[in-house]
């Protein structure tokens, strides 16, 4: 290995580059000898802004251009959120180390507008006095009727509407600087985002409050960042020691109950496994939900399932076919027809 070059392939966002500089310090510091370099690759979901990712094929749209340059040897490892990496892989690729997890939740981020309710408008005027005491709710009285929220989520959306019927949900695409600018702009009440990409990049202050995991269920593999690479490759060694276990079995929960519902974006789908105690323990216990809904929030079927973490696999497909055995299916068939 002395003297490897290593090029990672990222997209050229700033939430992708942290990552991959992220990686590349890491393996820099396993491997003193070795070279690191960024080669930036923009996909499809990077290219195409003014459409919802439902109709431009969902999975695969911010993945597939940087699979290609492994697939090529014009880059060595792709560094993914692994909430958009599809299910299946190219036979030849697969991913060899998950991260250590960061704040799985969405967030709520309000804006500046006169008809934000004062519950947070104080939160919102001064965020970072709150630090560590975020508060995380369970509710969404705290914003007003008919507000304007921006999200590029069907799985959100679903939810909130589900709450509050009332709410305008307004499609928000673009990269995260891109989001916070429109709000800021004044064109949302609030934005809901990913909690992970806010901390990754400093910007915890702008997070109003967290959505709790049973008012806004995650979406699989949420906060979790995945190295892929070739299965043949002579580093897959050098990365091993970056998994960390725990989410490494979370993550394969979510991913395979995702693939028995079929999911991608075309359908509002969520699911987040949790472990009590540690992998390695004799009384640890995998939790986990999931959740299939209308995409206008009417109807949502939700469900648990608890068992030993080392069969996570089995475990998310047991609750997929407990969600469409319990009504998931007749939504899944109906979204379908609806498509086309």
């Amino acid at each position: 290995m002395m003297n490897r070059q290593i090029v990672i392939g990222t997209r050229g966002s700033s939430l992708a580059v942290w990552q991959a500089e992220w990686v590349k310090a890491e393996l820099e510091k396993l491997s003193p000898d070795i070279r690191v370099s960024l080669k930036m690759i923009k996909t499809t979901g990077d290219r195409i802004l003014d459409a919802p990712l439902a109709e431009m094929g969902g999975k695969g749209l911010f993945v597939k251009e940087l699979e290609d340059a492994l697939l090529c040897g014009d880059a060595d490892i792709a560094v993914h959120s692994m909430k958009d990496v599809p299910s299946v892989l190219p036979e030849s690729l697969h991913i060899a180390a998950i991260l250590k997890r960061e704040d799985p939740r969405d967030a709520l981020i309000m804006g500046k507008r006169p008809d934000i309710c004062p519950k947070l408008s104080a939160l919102s005027d001064n965020p970072a006095a709150i630090g560590s005491q975020l508060s995380e709710i369970s509710d969404l009285n705290c914003i007003p009727e008919r507000a304007m929220i921006g999200t590029g989520s069907m799985r959100r959306s679903c939810q909130l509407l589900r709450i509050r019927p009332d709410l305008k949900i307004v499609p928000l695409r673009g990269n995260l600087d891109t989001r916070l600018r429109k709000l800021d702009e004044g064109l949302f009440t609030a934005i809901v985002l990913a909690a992970a990409g806010l901390k990754r990049l400093g910007l915890e202050d702008r997070i109003t409050a967290f959505l709790s995991p049973d008012l806004s269920l995650p979406a699989a593999a949420q906060g979790a960042i995945g190295i892929e690479l070739r299965v043949d490759s002579e580093i897959n060694d050098l990365i091993a020691p970056l998994n960390d276990p725990e989410t490494y079995l979370c993550v394969k929960a979510e991913r395979r109950c995702l693939e028995v519902l079929g999911g991608g974006c075309q359908a509002p789908i969520a699911a987040y496994a949790q472990l009590l105690n540690k992998p390695d323990s004799p009384d640890s216990i995998m939790i986990m939900d999931g959740l299939v809904g209308d995409p206008d929030g009417n109807f949502i079927i939700r469900n648990r399932i608890e068992g030993y973490p080392y069969y996570a696999e089995f475990l998310g497909n047991e609750l997929a076919l407990k969600l469409l055995n319990h009504g998931a299916k007749t939504i899944l068939d109906r979204i379908s027809d609806r498509n086309g």
